[in-house]
């Protein structure tokens, strides 16, 4: 998989950096270092991330449409402008009733001193 970031002090719109393809979920990657990253994902109608846990935190944030989040059992509908954070270690899915972009924040560092 090819792995280009954004250009660095360029403006540019969020919600037009990713397209949506049909019957797909697309993941443009905005930065990504050791200590997390930051992506721009779009889901078309009726596509689905299922089953998913992660060790770290994942901060979700919907920048055009609805989309239906699962954690732990607990569904969570999101607008436009709405977020959430997904907790370490839950398990979770997330759902395109209809096509929906998000952009998604994972943070990796600082879990060392929680862990001490």
């Amino acid at each position: 998989m090819e792995y280009t970031e954004l250009e660095k002090s360029k403006s540019f719109i969020i919600v037009e950096i990713i397209e949506y393809v049909p019957n797909s979920v697309v993941i443009k990657t905005i930065f990504k270092k050791s200590t997390g990253n930051v992506s721009a994902v779009s889901f078309d109608s009726g596509e689905t991330l299922t089953d998913r846990i992660s060790p770290f935190d994942n901060f979700i944030q919907i920048i055009d449409g609805t989309a239906e989040i699962i954690i732990d059992n607990k569904r969570n509908k999101l607008k436009t402008g709405q977020a959430i954070i997904i907790p370490a270690h839950s398990a979770n899915t997330i759902n395109a009733k209809e096509r929906f972009k998000m952009i998604t924040t994972i943070i990796k560092s600082g879990y060392e001193e929680v862990c001490m």
